[in-house]
């Protein structure tokens, strides 16, 4: 009984001194927004527009150097066109901020959660996530790569999942060239 009690005694000290010597190396790497670059590009049955959208805030979560999540606040009130100048791009500019599209006077930000990070590779990692635009929150999975202190990644939305269904050919008829296609794109370079 005495040598019972004695070696759990000594289970629980070595126990306890290796975990306190024994650390996660967890890591949250903020986003530098003033360094980070996010492209979208619509496309409609005559042609494409495209444009940037800026990171309001963000961050990459590490474990031993490998990612295990993320989140990003997107500034809608942001979202310009970069393909047009002048009176057209105006328009567009103010299109896509109004409820026809993005709706940034009720809702200026977007939001995206990781949810689960899978590695592929050495740099490289699926990504299933949370996206939420227009107050609307759907599943949305994406590839990111990770190279030193930037990632890069790519993802392709349906916009009408986020009620956004101006021109979009599935819900109205008789568009013919005037139809938006409902994917956009949207691509990331992130320095953090």
């Amino acid at each position: 009984m005495k040598n019972t009690i004695k070696n759990l005694v000594v289970l629980a000290v070595v126990t306890v001194f290796t975990l306190s010597f024994t650390t996660i190396d967890k890591d949250k790497k903020e986003i530098k927004t003033d360094k980070s670059k996010v492209v979208w590009k619509g496309y409609k049955v005559t042609g494409s527009h495209e444009g940037t959208i800026s990171i309001k805030s963000g961050f990459l979560n590490f474990e031993a150097d490998k990612l295990t999540g993320g989140e990003f606040v997107i500034d809608m009130t942001t979202i310009n066109t970069t393909d047009l100048q002048g009176e057209y791009k105006g328009k567009l500019d103010g299109h896509l901020k109004s409820d026809d599209f993005f709706g940034i006077a009720k809702y200026p930000t977007a939001k995206l959660v990781f949810v689960k990070v899978k590695a592929t590779g050495k740099n490289a990692y699926n990504v299933t996530g949370d996206l939420t635009i227009k107050g609307k929150t759907n599943p949305i999975t994406f590839a990111i790569s990770i190279y030193g202190n930037k990632a890069t990644a790519s993802l392709k939305i349906d916009r009408t999942k986020y009620d956004i269904k101006y021109g979009s050919a599935n819900f109205f008829d008789n568009l013919k060239d005037k139809a938006i296609y409902d994917e956009f794109d949207l691509v990331s370079d992130l320095e953090f």
